[in-house]
C-alpha cells in the first residue's frame, strides 16, 4: 500500500521523463516479484527404490516367491530360468544394468527393476526408448540368424514327417501400423488398409522360431516387392548355405523350399497352394499345404500376443527405433521358443535314427565367380522346377494319405 502511494505521488508531482521511467521500472520489478511468489515449487516425490526392489524380489525372484511360476510366466512372458539367464548376461556386459549411486550417494534402481521395466515396456506396449538396444547387442548373433547344419537336419526331418520333404519353413509378411508416421511420408507408407504401416517379412518353422526377419519397408509395397528387396535368398545365391539333397517321387532336388501363399512367384524355392483344385489329389495337397503354411501366421500371432508393443500402433517417430523394437521382440520370442521347445513339442523325433536324413555340408568360402552367382540366381527362380516340385508333392502326399 505504501509503495502504491509513492508511485502516485511521483506521477502527480513530476513532469520529468526520467522520473516516469523510474516508476515504470519499479512497477515491472514489483510484478515480477509477485509472479515468482505465486509460482508453486516443483513437487518432490521421495521414491523408496530399495523398498520397491525388496517387494519385487520377494514377489518373483526369491527362493520361495509370493507368485507361482505360471503367474511369473504370464507377467514376464518367459520362465524364471530364462529371465535369470538374460539378467546375468546384461548385468555382466552392460553397465546400465548395474545398480549405482546417484549424486546424493543414494542407491538407484536395481538390475531386477531395470530389466523388469524393459520387459514390461515390450510386453504391455508402453513407450520404449533405449531398452530394446541391449537385447540386440548381445543376442542377435544367436537368436536372429539363418539355420546352421544341425538346424537344417532338424527342419528337414520335421518337414518329411509332415509330408513335405525338403521344407525349411513358411514365409509371409505382416504389417505394423505406424501411428506417428510423419505427414510427408503417409502416402508412401499407406497401403491396402489406407493407414501408414511398416512391413515385416519373416520365415518361421513348425515350432514358431523365426529364422529370417526383414523389417522396414513402407506398407505400400506388396509381398513381391518386399521379396525383391529382401536378403532371404542372398546366402543361397552366394553359395554360403548348407546344401540340401532329397528325392520326391523319383526326382532329385538340391535346394530346400518355403511354403508360401498365392502372391509369391513361381520359384523353385517356394511351394504354393493350388487355387480352385480339381480332383481328390489336388484338393488333399491344397489342404495340407495351407495347413502347414499357417506356421508363420501362428508365429506372427504369438509374437503380437506376447508383446503388445508390436500389436498396437507404433508410437515412435524414428524408423530405426521401430526396427530395434521389432528385432528385440523377435529375439525375445525366439529365446522363449528355445526355452520351452522341449515342453511344447508333441512328438519326440529321433534325429539320429532316421535314414532319410540328407547329408548336409556347408561351404564357408565366398563365391568369386560372377557366372556361378548368376547360375544360382536363375536356379532359385526356375519356374519349371517349381511346377515339377509341386506335382511331385501332390503325388507324394496322396500316397501317404492312401497308406494311412
Amino acid at each position: 500500500m505504501h509503495r502504491n502511494s509513492v508511485h502516485n505521488m511521483i506521477l502527480n508531482e513530476s513532469d520529468s521523463d526520467d522520473e516516469l521511467e523510474i516508476v515504470a521500472v519499479l512497477k515491472m520489478e514489483e510484478e515480477s516479484r509477485s509472479r515468482r511468489g505465486s509460482m508453486q515449487r516443483r513437487l518432490f516425490i521421495r521414491r523408496n527404490t530399495l523398498e520397491g526392489h525388496q517387494r519385487l524380489f520377494l514377489d518373483y525372484f526369491a527362493e520361495s516367491p509370493t507368485y507361482p511360476p505360471n503367474v511369473f510366466r504370464r507377467r514376464f512372458r518367459m520362465n524364471r530360468s530364462l529371465f535369470f539367464r538374460i539378467h546375468s548376461t546384461l548385468k555382466a556386459h552392460e553397465p546400465y544394468f548395474v545398480q549405482k549411486r546417484n549424486g546424493a550417494r543414494v542407491l538407484g534402481l536395481s538390475s531386477y527393476q531395470k530389466m523388469t521395466a524393459a520387459l514390461r515396456m515390450l510386453a504391455y506396449g508402453v513407450a520404449a526408448d533405449f531398452m530394446d538396444e541391449y537385447w540386440l547387442q548381445f543376442f542377435t548373433d544367436e537368436y536372429l540368424r539363418s539355420p546352421n547344419e544341425n538346424d537344417i537336419v532338424r527342419l528337414l526331418t520335421i518337414g518329411q514327417s509332415r509330408g513335405f520333404p525338403g521344407m525349411l519353413g513358411s514365409i509371409d509378411c505382416m504389417h505394423w501400423k505406424w501411428k506417428n508416421c510423419p505427414t510427408a511420408w503417409k502416402g508412401m507408407y499407406s497401403g491396402h488398409i489406407n493407414e501408414p504401416t511398416i512391413i515385416l517379412e519373416a520365415v518361421a518353422s513348425y515350432d514358431l522360431w523365426i529364422w529370417h526377419a526383414f523389417f522396414g519397408l513402407p506398407g505400400s509395397h506388396n509381398d513381391i516387392n518386399v521379396l525383391e528387396r529382401s536378403s532371404v535368398f542372398t546366402k543361397l545365391a552366394e553359395g554360403r548355405t548348407p546344401s540340401v539333397n532329397y528325392s520326391i517321387n523319383g526326382n532329385d532336388y538340391t535346394m530346400g523350399y518355403y511354403l508360401a501363399d498365392g502372391i509369391y512367384p513361381q520359384w523353385s524355392t517356394f511351394v504354393k497352394t493350388i487355387p480352385s483344385p480339381q480332383g481328390n489329389k489336388r484338393k488333399h495337397f491344397a489342404t495340407a499345404q495351407e495347413s502347414a503354411r499357417k506356421d508363420v501366421e501362428r508365429a506372427f500371432g504369438v509374437l503380437q500376443a506376447r508383446f503388445a508393443i508390436v500389436r498396437g500402433p507404433a508410437r515412435s517417430w524414428e524408423r530405426e527405433t521401430l526396427k530395434n523394437i521389432m528385432k528385440a521382440c523377435i529375439i525375445l520370442h525366439n529365446m522363449i521358443v528355445e526355452d520351452e521347445r522341449d515342453v511344447n513339442e508333441a512328438e519326440d523325433y529321433d534325429y539320429e535314427q532316421i535314414d532319410e536324413n540328407p547329408h548336409v555340408s556347408v561351404s564357408h568360402d565366398h563365391t568369386t565367380e560372377l557366372m556361378e552367382f548368376i547360375r544360382r540366381h536363375h536356379r532359385i527362380r526356375d519356374r519349371e522346377t517349381h511346377s515339377q516340385l509341386q506335382s511331385d508333392l501332390v503325388e507324394h502326399l496322396w500316397q501317404l494319405h492312401s497308406q494311412s
